[in-house]
C-alpha cells in the first residue's frame, strides 16, 4: 500500500502540503475536521512509507482527492482473477455531479472576492480571514467539479486571487504554515487558469512568507521565478510590482546598491496613469514611495524618512489600515536610525494602536522589537 500511495502523489507532482490541503477541503465538504497538520502528516508518512490499515473515513478522503478507487491506491486487495472474470459489469460508471459554471456565476464570485479585498484593506485581515477562507473553499469546490472550458478557467483565475488574498491575511496574522498552504492553492489555480500575471503575482507574494521566516535568499529565488513567469505581455503595474518585490528581498539581504537599482526599475516600469488592469494589485507613485521607504528602513538608511513622510501624508485617513501600520513602523525604524528616539517611539506607539485594531501580528512583532528594552 505504502509504495503505491507515495507513487500516486509523486505522479501528480504534489508536495505533502498540497495533499494536506486537499484532504482538509474534502473533509470540510463532509462537515468534518481533521487533526493538526503535524499529526496528519505523520499519518501520511506511515501510510506512504510503512503501509498499514487506513480506516474507512481516510480511505474515502484519499479516494476523493486522488480520484482513484481503493484498489488503484492499494488500500484494498483486488478481487481474485476468477471472480473478476465471472462477475459481469452491471453498474454504469459513476461520475461526480458536475458544477454548472457560467459567466454570471463567475462574476458573482469575483464581486465577493472584491468585497473581501476592500474590507481587508480598511479593517485588516483578522476581521475577514474566516470569510476569505470559506470563500476560497467554495470557489475551489466549484472549480474542481466543473467541466473544462472557459468558465472553469475564469473561475480558477478567481480562485487564485482569493487564495492569495487569504494567504496574505494569514501571513499578516503570523500564521506562516497556513499562508504557505493558501499560496500553494493560489499558484495551482493560477496555473490552471493559464494567466501568467496571476501566477507570477501569487508566486512572488509567496516569497514574502520566506522573508518573514528569515529565508531571504530563497525569497529572492522565488521572485526571480515569478519574473520569468511574467516575462510576457503583462500589465506594467505588475512589472513594477515585481521589481519592487525583488528590491525588498535584496534589502533584506543587505545588498543596498542592487536593492536601489530594482526600486529604480520599478519606478521606471510604473505607468504614468494607473492601468487598474489587475484588481488585486494597487501600485502608484505613493505606494511605491512607501515601499522604497520600507526597503531603505530595512537597510538602516535615514533617507527613508522623506519617502515615508511623503507616503504618510498622501495616505487617506483610515482607508488603508494595515498599510498605515506598516508605514509607521518603517518610519519609527528610520527615525531611530537618525537618533530621534522620542519621535520614533511615538510613531511605534501609534502603529501599535492601529495594529491592535487590524489584528496584524506581523506588525505587532516588529513594534515589540522597536519598543523593547
Amino acid at each position: 500500500m505504502g509504495n503505491r500511495l507515495a507513487r500516486v502523489r509523486e505522479e501528480r507532482g504534489w508536495k505533502k502540503a498540497r495533499l494536506l490541503h486537499e484532504l482538509r477541503a474534502a473533509a470540510a465538504r463532509r462537515g468534518e475536521q481533521l487533526p493538526k497538520d503535524e499529526s496528519l502528516a505523520r499519518r501520511i508518512a506511515v501510510w506512504e512509507n510503512q503501509g498499514g490499515v487506513v480506516g474507512d473515513f481516510y480511505r474515502e478522503l484519499l479516494c476523493e482527492v486522488y480520484r482513484c478507487s481503493p484498489v488503484e491506491l492499494g488500500l484494498v486487495e483486488p478481487s481474485p482473477p476468477e471472480q473478476i472474470a465471472a462477475a459481469p459489469v452491471t453498474e454504469p460508471l459513476e461520475l461526480p455531479e458536475f458544477t454548472r459554471l457560467d459567466p454570471g456565476l463567475v462574476d458573482l464570485l469575483r464581486s465577493q472576492t472584491q468585497a473581501i479585498r476592500l474590507l481587508d484593506r480598511r479593517l485588516g485581515g483578522a476581521t475577514v480571514h474566516g470569510q476569505a477562507v470559506a470563500h476560497v473553499e467554495t470557489v475551489e469546490s466549484l472549480v474542481r467539479n466543473a467541466l473544462p472550458g472557459n468558465a472553469r478557467e475564469q473561475a480558477a483565475d478567481e480562485l487564485g486571487q482569493a487564495a492569495a488574498l487569504a494567504g496574505w491575511q494569514a501571513l499578516d496574522m503570523g500564521r506562516l504554515p497556513e499562508a504557505w498552504r493558501l499560496h500553494e492553492a493560489a499558484t495551482a489555480a493560477a496555473r490552471e487558469s493559464g494567466q501568467p500575471a496571476g501566477l507570477g503575482y501569487a508566486r512572488a507574494q509567496q516569497a514574502f512568507i520566506l522573508l518573514d521566516a528569515g529565508r531571504a535568499a530563497d525569497a529572492l529565488d522565488l521572485i526571480a521565478s515569478a519574473h520569468d513567469i511574467a516575462s510576457g505581455p503583462v500589465p506594467r503595474e505588475l512589472q513594477a510590482w515585481l521589481h519592487a518585490a525583488r528590491g525588498e528581498a535584496l534589502a533584506a539581504l543587505g545588498d543596498r546598491d542592487a536593492a536601489l537599482r530594482s526600486l529604480d526599475a520599478a519606478a521606471g516600469a510604473l505607468p504614468t496613469q494607473p492601468e487598474h488592469a489587475l484588481p488585486y494589485l494597487m501600485l502608484d507613485a505613493g505606494h511605491l514611495a512607501r515601499w522604497r521607504g520600507h526597503c531603505l528602513a530595512r537597510l538602516g538608511e535615514t533617507s527613508a524618512i522623506d519617502d515615508l513622510s511623503t507616503a504618510l501624508a498622501a495616505m487617506p485617513d483610515g482607508k488603508y489600515g494595515r498599510a498605515e501600520v506598516s508605514l509607521r513602523v518603517d518610519l519609527a525604524l528610520a527615525l531611530r536610525a537618525r537618533g530621534e528616539v522620542g519621535e520614533s517611539r511615538a510613531q511605534a506607539e501609534r502603529a501599535g494602536r492601529l495594529a491592535g485594531r487590524t489584528g496584524s501580528e506581523r506588525q505587532r512583532r516588529r513594534i515589540r522589537e522597536l519598543l523593547g528594552p
